[in-house]
Order: structure tokens, then C-alpha cells, then sequence
């Protein structure tokens, strides 16, 4: 403990931080916490300090340290102190902060969903306020997450997913990188720690086999930066293990493709230096084409800026390096943290507000969400996901997350430009308005005054929650009559599930509890939020089913009641095509070792925290994992939905073309493939002794499309066979 208190003390030393205060506010919490300790035995103050110290690294200012010192004392020790007290004792601002992060702890929920969206509401609320809020949380969450060894594996699951979904991307949207890093990497270890393993134990091993490589790039980098008399300084480091698991399992990646696993960092005085120590590089190392990206000219949102590019070293082997300068690394480490200290500069309150503008626009984005999985989507999805960077008619630069429509860059710019929007142009030509957006494209929407609105179906078309959000706004406000309709079909759908034969009395009488139980006012409210989408039927659907047999004194007939769709769905798992037995509507990917088609029998594997793999039930890793006592239960009954669900999904599949080693037989087989005209997204050749083999990955609807492309290459002129491959 003494030595926690010390490593803050010499932390603070030599800044303009109040000593004073930050020992009255830890003498405080120790005082609060006696007697407390922690899962791991530890006293409890050991907690509150090695927050204090992490803010303190993130160079914050007294009152942040404060509050971190004290930010469980009013929700832990409500007997012993109060907010009153707080302010009394150390003023308003630790105060606000420490409200800020003290969960809600006098109110029932109707369950633990429930509670952490209203937290986390609270939270965003007090941040909106005050950014020095998340600040706080971010730190208390890194610690916990450095100490979850000591809870129960179930706890440890539920906190390593939280961390994954809510403060890993706010840490990346505020552009503190460093602990965006760690949060990363700690949840990954509970979340699949078979896949932490593997990938731990293949970094070490490539890093094992080129120990050297990263210093014996530094050198000649060095050397030749030296010879322009620039000042620099080098760093080199190894990419993190949940950034290699990302690569491989979100964007199917072999290890051998990730060309940015090593990677050294040119820090210099001045933007040109930047610009100067590239051309340097280019001229010392073959660089990889698209492997460019500009950063300083086109920032990212949370103010990162350097300049990456991919060059091969003298062994061979790939390396990325990035310039900046040093106030650009600080900013890049520490994000808008960085910045903290200078908002009371002369100038700066209205740039630094401005940086925050983000944070109002979640608010607005979560602020009437109450289905979890939606509430949560804006921050899976609008802060965590890839960039891209497109482009307005006068040249603006708007980033928007990858997958992002013309309707999400429409209302992006403004509500009532989405809302009047009837059409939009990319790079001058008429697009639809689904039409996925790419880095570099020019955008124009084409909005009319006669305009009726945004269709529901966009509602399923957008990825923003920003854009989800102001379209529910357009028909909660315009739509109302149409909403109560709608929501109120959906309701009695549910109800029919539990109970066919309801009386106007019961359900006027079920419709109400359950208007008491989630807080609105009137059925016709309860019928409006569902109808314009602020909430799914599904999260009443528990409720529902607990009301109809309550009124209608069915507890013991079991026959009258079926099972949920969210236990059992009879529809596919997202956009898979997939239906999944005795799951909810998990993410499910496909499995790259087999690329299963409709038409093959399949089988899905549950992965651990992110969701199901679909293998063909013939591929030789399901038979190994049948076999295996430990994987038993994570195999699951998987079919194909019905065609007309599938609609025109088109997978991927991999094919090896053998041909005799004769003359012209790279060129017969490359025109009778292009003859096909079939859409092939990858296509290399190998030689053999007597053989020679093309490996071409397909695009196709089904088995049976596949298997008439396999037709048209076996009658290609020199083809001895075809299979398929991973």
C-alpha cells in the first residue's frame, strides 16, 4: 500500500498538481474503505490508488485524481458519506466526477440488462458534462480488468465482454491507445482464451525467428535518416495479440498476410520532417503498393494523425513504418487526454468542445434505446469498426464506419437531408441509395421537398447508429398513428405464442402491467416505441409471456405455451442464411477451412465470445472436435433457411484446377476461365513435376452454381480435374 502511494506521489512530482489534496482524498478513501477488501484479499484502497495512478500517467489534472481516489467511496460506503459530503470536503467538480461513475444503486431493475444500459446511460449523460468522467472509468476498468483472475469464471466473462463492447471502443474513440490496447488484449484472455493461446504462441514463434529483424531494421532506417541530419528517434514494436486475432478471425487473414506485425515509429520535429524521413525510407526499401495511408493530412476522428507505409526489408520480410511527431505521439498514446491540460488555454475551450461533439451525438444516438442489443450497437459499430474516408462535392472529408450507405452519409450531414432524401451520386454517377460506400468516393444526395420520408426498411439497410437513430426520430414524430398500428400487430403476435385465446378485458389487463413494468405511461406509448423501432417486442417478450399466464391462470398448461423464438429460432441468424438450433441471434461466420455452400450439410462450432462458426459436417476439423471431450457441447444442429430467406447471399468457395504441363496451358486454362465470366476474387498458379495447379477462390449462390462452374472448367482444354479446396 505505502508503495501504491508513493509510485502516485512520484508520478505527480514536479507537475502543478495539488499534493495536498490528492493525500487528503486518499487519507479520505482509506478511511471509507476500512475494513474492505477485495476478491483477491488485497484491502480495498489498494483499488482506488492504482486507479489515482493510472490517471496520473494519463498526465490528468487534481480533480481527475481525486475523484479516482474516490470514486466507489459513495456507492461502496453509503452509510459513511454522500455526494453532500463529497462537495463539501473536495468541491464540486471531484464531485460531478465522482458521480459520474458511481452506478445506480437505489433503483429495482427488472434484470442485469437492464441495469447496465441505465448505467451506462448515467454515465454517457455525466461524460456529456464532463469528459473527465470516462477518463476516471476507463482507468477504474483497466484495473479490473488487470485483476480479474480473482472472480468467478462467469463474472470474469461477463466484465471481459463489456469491456470488449463498451470501453475498448470508447477508449479507441478518444484515441487513447495505449489503453485501448490493454483492454483489448486482457478481454480476449477470458473471452477465447483457446484463441489467445494459439495466437500468443505464433507471435512468439515468428518472433523467435526473426529476434533480430526488428533492430537490424532500426539500424539501416537510422543510418540512412543520419545522413539528411534530421532529428529522429526510433521505436520498433510487435503487433498486439488481439490485433493479429482481429486479422484472422473478423477479416480472414492468414498469419503470413498480416504484413504489419512489425513495425517501427520515426518520431521527428515537424510535419515536413514527416513528409522528408518517408521519401528517405521509399528510396532505401521497395514499398508495397496500397499499403499507404495519410493520416496527417486526413485525420481519423479521434485526432490520430501519422503517415503508415509498408516496405519489404533486405530478408524479405515485410515491416510497416510509421512517421509522426513527438506532440503526434502524445496524442496518439494518450488521445483526447493529451489535450486535457491545455482546455483552459486562452483559445482552446471552443476546439477542445468541439472535439468532443462525439460524445452528444452518442447521447442522442443511445438516449431512448432500451433493447440492449441496440443500445449497444452504436458502440460496436460507429466507434470500433474500420473508417473510410469519403469525400463531399465541395471537398469536405467525412468518416463514416466501414459498410457505411449514401442513407448513413446523408444523415450524417443532417437529419433533414436523410429525411428529404430521395437519391444520391457517387463520384458523379447515379447510385442507390443502399449502395456501400468507399474510402476516396465523392457523395452528392439528391433530396426533393415532395420527399415522404425515410421507408422502414432502412431501419435494416443503415450501419450507423446515428442514422438508425434520427430515422426512428423521423417516425416517432411523423408516424405516430402508423407506429401504434404496427407495434400493436407485433404484440399480439407475441401474445399468441403464449396464450391463443386472450378476452379484450385480459389483454387490456396485460397490456397495462406491462406498460407499469417497463415505465411508459400508455398502452398507445408502449405500441409507438415498438412501431417506430425504440425498442423489439423481443425484450417484453419474457414479460409477456409471465402476464398471459398470470391473468389467465395457465402456469401448469404447458401445451398453451411455446417456446420462444429467442431460445429456438426458426429464422436465419442475421443475414447468414443460416438457421442455428437452440441459440439466439448469434453472429455466425463461416468456417475458412471448408467454405461451406447451401447445398452442403453443415454443422456450427460455438466460439468463445464470438459467436458461431459454420463448418461442412465432412470437414476433417469436425470430425477432431467430435472427438474432443472438451468441445462436445459447443457443437450445434445447423441448416440452411429456406431460399426465398436466403435471397441472394453469395459465399465464397475455394477451387484447385489441375492441369497436364504442356504448352499454352496457363494461357488455355486463364481464357477458358475468363469464357466463364464467372466472379472469381483470387487466382494463382503453381508447377509441379508433371502437373500444374490452379488455386481460384469463386463467388456463387449455392452447391448446385458451384458445381456448374466445376462442369465448365473440367471441359477447359488440358483440365485433368477438378476439386474443391478451403
Amino acid at each position: 500500500m505505502k508503495a501504491k502511494l508513493q509510485a502516485l506521489m512520484d508520478a505527480i512530482a514536479g507537475t502543478n498538481i495539488n499534493s495536498e489534496k490528492i493525500l487528503k482524498a486518499y487519507e479520505y478513501a482509506d478511511k471509507m474503505h476500512e475494513g474492505q477488501k477485495r476478491a483477491s484479499g488485497e484491502p480495498y484502497i489498494i483499488h482506488p490508488l492504482s486507479v489515482a495512478l493510472i490517471c496520473a500517467e494519463l498526465n490528468m489534472d487534481t480533480d481527475s485524481i481525486c475523484a479516482a481516489l474516490l470514486h466507489d467511496v459513495i456507492e461502496d460506503c453509503p452509510d459513511k458519506t454522500s455526494y453532500a459530503e463529497i462537495v463539501k470536503e473536495f468541491g464540486e467538480g471531484v464531485a460531478m466526477i465522482v458521480d459520474g461513475v458511481t452506478k445506480l444503486v437505489n433503483i429495482t431493475f427488472e434484470d442485469k440488462q437492464e441495469e447496465n444500459v441505465e448505467n451506462l446511460r448515467k454515465m454517457f449523460f455525466a461524460m456529456s458534462k464532463d469528459v473527465r468522467v470516462i477518463f476516471v472509468k476507463l482507468a477504474d476498468r483497466v484495473h479490473n480488468m488487470r485483476t480479474l483472475s480473482h472472480k468467478r469464471e462467469e463474472r470474469q466473462r461477463a466484465i471481459a465482454l463489456e469491456t470488449m463492447h463498451v470501453y475498448a471502443p470508447i477508449a479507441h474513440r478518444l484515441g487513447i491507445h495505449k489503453i485501448k490496447q490493454e483492454l483489448e488484449d486482457l478481454a480476449l484472455r477470458y473471452l477465447d482464451p483457446i484463441g489467445y493461446k494459439e495466437i500468443q504462441q505464433a507471435v512468439e514463434k515468428k518472433f523467435g525467428e526473426n529476434k533480430d529483424f526488428l533492430e537490424i531494421a532500426k539500424l539501416k532506417v537510422a543510418e540512412k535518416l543520419s545522413k539528411y541530419n534530421l532529428k529522429f528517434s526510433i521505436v520498433g514494436r510487435v503487433k498486439t495479440i488481439y490485433s493479429v486475432y482481429r486479422k484472422i478471425y473478423n477479416q480472414h487473414k492468414e498469419f503470413d498476410e498480416i504484413y504489419d506485425f512489425y513495425a517501427l515509429r520515426v518520431l521527428v520535429d515537424t510535419e515536413l520532417d514527416c513528409y522528408t524521413a518517408l521519401g528517405i525510407v521509399h528510396e532505401e526499401f521497395n514499398f508495397m503498393p496500397g499499403r499507404f495511408k495519410d493520416y496527417i493530412s486526413t485525420p481519423k476522428p479521434n485526432l490520430y494523425r501519422s503517415i503508415h507505409t509498408t516496405v519489404i526489408g533486405h530478408s524479405g520480410v515485410p515491416f510497416e513504418v510509421q512517421f509522426r511527431t513527438w506532440d503526434m505521439h502524445q496524442t496518439a498514446e494518450y488521445g483526447l487526454a493529451a489535450h486535457w491540460k491545455y482546455k483552459s488555454g486562452e483559445g482552446s475551450e471552443q476546439s477542445f468542445d468541439e472535439k468532443l461533439q462525439w460524445i452528444r451525438t452518442l447521447l442522442d444516438t443511445v438516449s431512448e434505446e432500451d433493447d440492449p442489443d441496440e443500445f449497444f450497437r452504436p458502440l460496436k459499430v460507429d466507434f470500433f469498426e474500420d473508417e473510410i474516408f469519403v469525400f463531399t462535392p465541395k471537398g469536405d472529408v467525412v468518416d463514416l464506419p466501414a459498410g457505411s450507405t449514401l442513407i448513413d452519409f446523408a444523415y450524417h450531414i443532417h437529419s433533414a437531408v436523410g429525411n428529404r432524401m430521395v437519391g444520391g451520386k457517387i463520384n458523379g454517377k447515379i447510385a442507390p441509395i443502399d449502395t456501400v460506400l468507399e474510402t476516396g468516393s465523392i457523395v452528392e444526395i439528391i433530396t426533393s421537398s415532395t420527399s415522404k420520408g425515410p421507408g422502414r426498411d432502412w431501419l435494416k439497410i443503415v450501419r450507423t447508429g446515428e442514422a438508425r437513430s434520427k430515422i426512428r426520430q423521423f417516425f416517432k414524430k411523423e408516424r405516430r398513428t402508423e407506429n401504434i398500428a404496427v407495434g400493436k400487430a407485433e404484440v399480439d403476435k407475441e401474445l399468441k405464442k403464449y396464450v391463443k385465446h386472450l378476452s379484450e378485458a385480459q389483454k387490456d389487463e396485460i397490456i397495462r402491467n406491462i406498460c407499469e413494468r417497463v415505465g411508459v405511461s400508455e398502452p398507445e406509448d408502449l405500441y409507438n416505441n415498438i412501431g417506430y423501432g425504440g425498442f423489439s417486442v423481443s425484450k417484453i417478450s419474457t414479460k409477456l409471456k409471465d402476464e398471459a399466464e398470470r391473468v389467465t391462470g395457465k402456469e401448469d398448461e404447458k401445451e398453451e405455451i411455446r417456446i420462444p423464438e429467442t431460445v429456438k429460432p426458426d429464422k436465419p441468424s442475421g443475414n447468414s442464411g443460416v438457421v442455428v438450433d437452440s441459440v439466439g441471434n448469434l453472429e455466425v461466420k463461416f468456417a475458412r477451412c471448408c467454405s461451406p455452400l447451401p447445398g452442403d450439410n453443415i454443422i456450427g462450432f460455438v466460439t468463445r465470445g464470438h459467436g458461431v462458426s459454420i463448418h461442412k459436417y465432412d470437414c476433417p476439423n469436425v470430425a477432431l472436435g467430435l472427438e474432443n471431450p472438451s468441445q462436445k457441447d459447443r457443437w450445434l444442429v445447423a441448416t440452411w433457411a429456406e431460399k426465398s430467406i436466403r435471397g441472394k447471399t453469395r459465399f465464397e468457395a475455394g477451387l484447385k484446377v489441375f492441369m497436364d504441363r504442356v504448352p499454352d496451358a496457363f494461357k488455355n486454362v486463364t481464357m477458358g476461365i475468363s469464357a466463364l465470366n464467372m466472379d472469381m476474387t483470387s487466382f494463382s498458379m503453381s508447377e509441379g513435376t508433371d502437373v500444374l495447379t490452379a488455386e481460384i477462390t469463386v463467388k456463387c449462390e449455392n452447391l448446385e452454381s458451384l458445381n456448374i462452374i466445376m462442369n465448365g472448367l473440367k471441359k477447359i482444354k488440358g483440365v485433368i480435374s477438378v476439386k474443391r479446396g478451403s
